[in-house]
């Protein structure tokens, strides 16, 4: 698969730092780049409030996105790609910024804790 950057045209539209939960917490055994999870703001309820398409791209120490076949240290940094361009206006925009707290999931199981590091393309690109 290639990087999402090729894949959209487009740079992330946020950085968070990410601890993903071992498989003793309820985590997975082992974790590879292009995670198909979504992402839920801390404090929302997924019942009620739902979870969104938002997908990470797990990066190495230099920011680069790491490769397919390796698998994903428990912490780290990721960029953010919100998938759903209605959602990214109406809702990501106002709620993203700095320090905001959220959990990568799947379906209604957390599997990793993030904070909110870094603003990238979200308001330069809102129509995309």
């Amino acid at each position: 698969m290639k990087p999402y950057a090729e894949n959209r045209g487009r740079g992330p539209d946020f950085f968070v730092k990410y601890r993903l939960y071992s498989a003793s917490e309820g985590g997975r055994k082992v974790t590879f780049q292009h995670l198909r999870c979504d992402f839920m703001y801390a404090g929302d309820d997924p019942q009620k409030d739902g979870i969104f398409m938002i997908h990470p791209e797990f990066l190495d120490e230099h920011n680069v996105p790491i490769g397919e076949d390796v698998i994903i240290p428990l912490t780290g940094r990721a960029s953010m790609w919100i998938l759903n361009p209605v959602m990214r206006l109406e809702a990501h925009r106002f709620r993203a910024a700095v320090g905001v707290r959220g959990h990568f999931m799947e379906g209604s199981r957390k599997v990793a804790d993030v904070e909110i590091d870094a603003i990238a393309g979200l308001h330069d690109e809102p129509s995309t």
